[in-house]
């Protein structure tokens, strides 16, 4: 199994998709670098590696438009997507521009029959291991039909993953089938109909936390939204212990102490761990990492990436989404 990764893509790129493509080809992936053929070459020296290299003499850069990627075919997500598209690589990883990275997907792979947009699907910790969510940000306005189908990818992920009787949660601002918006309270019988038991009901957003239902949907706005909060009020929470920690000589004591605990809860938390999320409902399997990655979210995206692809995600999803009936 192939995997090409956008080694042009990221805030650090790259210097640190190289390395962690590096890293992932030790652990038994087959990546296949795609980008600027002399920079490229330059950073496996540096490290003295050797990976496949395609050249793609252009990349979409942090501040510009998605739709670049429609008139720029040497751009390395776009070749990189070509790659995919030809089966001459199982999937695409990267960790550049998610419009663009949508835009390519959509453009040259297409959709899989019966989806009407693709979602981002994101992972949180939570008290029962993790909470798959969607849509994270791919489509700010959604109609209920588009949540029914987020709910089937959403099912046929966690299952890839090896979840038990996964069940789906609808994100509301109440438990009571009655409350939400007009997209929650329109939604909500078309997933009752069309999972039965496997629609939870309504959860509200510490429900993500406990781990109520294995999967939440909603719409890419709110979605978006619960995530950037997640992860800031992460950030500040470990500040906060970390100031508490150092606050005299009891608490460095202390902090010595529960050194090896601390480790452990932070990567509970750090997305790194996982490394990228995956573009559900497009015709190839396609993972988008956040641009600030470092190596080791790279390889875990990579790894991820090989995984899934070998758990048959993609045809889970066909198969998901050929069943339902809204």
């Amino acid at each position: 199994m192939r995997i090409a990764l956008d080694a042009m893509g990221g805030d650090h790129a790259p210097r640190v998709t190289v390395l962690g493509a590096l890293w992932a080809s030790r652990e038994g992936v087959e990546v296949v670098l795609v980008g600027d053929e002399e920079a490229l070459k330059a950073e496996l020296a540096r490290h003295g590696g050797s990976l496949p290299l395609v050249h793609a003499p252009d990349r979409i850069r942090m501040e510009e438009h998605a739709t670049e990627v429609r008139r720029r075919p040497q751009s390395s997500i776009a070749v990189a997507m070509e790659l995919l598209k030809r089966g001459e690589v199982q999937a695409v990883v990267s960790m550049g521009h998610t419009g663009a990275t949508m835009a390519a997907a959509l453009f040259t792979l297409g959709r899989v029959k019966g989806v009407e947009r693709p979602a981002l699907l994101v992972e949180f910790p939570s008290l029962r291991g993790r909470t798959f969510l969607l849509d994270g940000g791919a489509n700010a306005d959604c109609r209920p039909s588009f949540l029914v189908q987020f709910a089937a990818m959403g099912l046929a992920y966690a299952e890839a993953l090896g979840a038990p009787a996964p069940k789906v949660g609808l994100l509301s601002i109440g438990e009571e089938e009655g409350k939400g918006n007009a997209l929650v309270l329109e939604a909500f019988p078309l997933l009752k109909a069309a999972l039965g038991g496997r629609f939870y009901g309504n959860v509200e957003g510490r429900d993500i936390f406990l781990g109520t239902a294995e999967v939440v949907v909603t719409d890419g706005f709110t979605g978006n939204v619960a995530l950037k909060l997640a992860e800031g009020e992460a950030k500040v929470l470990f500040t906060w212990i970390k100031e508490a920690l150092a606050s005299s000589p009891l608490a460095r004591l202390g902090a010595l102490l529960a050194r090896g605990a601390l480790r452990r809860v932070r990567e509970r938390v750090d997305p790194a761990q996982y490394g990228a999320m995956p573009l559900l409902g497009v015709e190839g399997a396609v993972f988008i990492g956040h641009g600030s990655a470092d190596a080791l979210a790279v390889k875990n995206a990579l790894l991820r990436a090989k995984a899934l692809v070998e758990a048959g995600l993609l045809e889970r999803v066909r198969r998901a989404i050929a069943a339902l009936h809204v």
